[in-house]
């Protein structure tokens, strides 16, 4: 049975690190020996070596300092920081998230009157969004066009991609082109990678073409992820009455299955497209007319 004595053997085996050690914390012009006989560190005046017994013969060691144990943890850190950083990059990198939404952030969302309650909102569950992820809880943003619901989906993965978790945040449209050419088990796979991603955002339903085919992959998608136990966010240009009232069997039970897992959440006020557009008129106009 081993005892805590070091052996000769462990003893030999211990030399060359000791000597390693030893090169790597060299004595500085500024350290100095102690009351005790071991070397200090001149900077934060704590020891740099440390007697101990091995094979019955006590040697002396070298061990860090306060500051270089704080220099050694600064260091970890930073190499800490830096491997999160090329993970986030990656998931964002394989977020699909368009070029112009990469820059969504919270801090740029442009509130005003009518849109103020929506930031606190997005915001919230952004913040909570690992009590989403526990309760299987996704939004559906609705509203006219251009009030703001896709940036308000991209500040929410943003939000997210920032603190390493993975987000995808794509369209139907884009969904369905890509299903259109697939062939086997090409869509299952593609559906299975989308779902790998703990929150998935699909913008505009609706948009999508009106054909048994479109339906029946946007009913498939939107239930995957309901199976999968994932939250989902959608945007959508559609009406509360007009998912609430659907008739269509088809429409009906795609609404059905998004209301199940989706809080609503409505968009009003005036187009941030066509706001920013009478802007521009405005700001050209005076250009040209002085």
């Amino acid at each position: 049975m081993k005892t805590g004595v070091v052996t000769m053997d462990e003893k030999s085996l211990m030399s060359p690190i000791i000597a390693a050690a030893e090169r790597s914390n060299p004595k500085e012009a500024s350290d100095y020996i102690g009351e005790d006989g071991l070397l200090m560190c001149g900077k934060c005046r704590t020891p740099k070596r440390h007697r101990m017994v091995v094979a019955g013969e006590q040697i002396t060691v070298p061990v860090m300092c306060e500051c270089q144990k704080k220099a050694e943890e600064a260091k970890r850190e930073r190499e800490r920081r830096e491997k999160e950083m090329q993970v986030i990059s990656r998931l964002r990198h394989n977020s699909l998230m368009d070029d112009k939404f990469r820059e969504s952030t919270f801090e740029t969302f442009r509130t005003k009157k009518d849109n103020a309650r929506i930031l606190k909102l997005c915001k919230r569950y952004a913040t909570g969004f690992e009590e989403m992820m526990e309760k299987n809880q996704g939004l559906l943003l609705y509203g006219d066009v251009g009030t703001g619901k896709t940036f308000a989906a991209a500040c929410i993965a943003n939000y997210l991609l920032d603190r390493g978790v993975p987000v995808v945040m794509t369209s139907f449209v884009k969904i369905l082109e890509l299903v259109q050419g697939f062939r086997g088990e090409e869509e299952e796979r593609y559906i299975r990678r989308m779902n790998q991603a703990k929150l998935l955002i699909i913008d505009d339903l609706g948009a999508e073409r009106s054909t048994d085919f479109a339906l029946e992959k946007v009913y498939n998608i939107i239930d995957s992820r309901y199976r999968a136990k994932k939250p989902l966010i959608l945007t959508t240009n559609l009406t509360m009455a007009e998912m609430k009232e659907a008739t269509d069997i088809r429409y009906s039970r795609i609404y059905d299955r998004i209301f199940e897992i989706c809080y609503p959440i409505g968009f009003t006020g005036q187009s941030w497209r066509k706001g920013e557009a009478a802007r521009r008129f405005d700001e050209m106009k005076q250009f040209l007319e002085g």
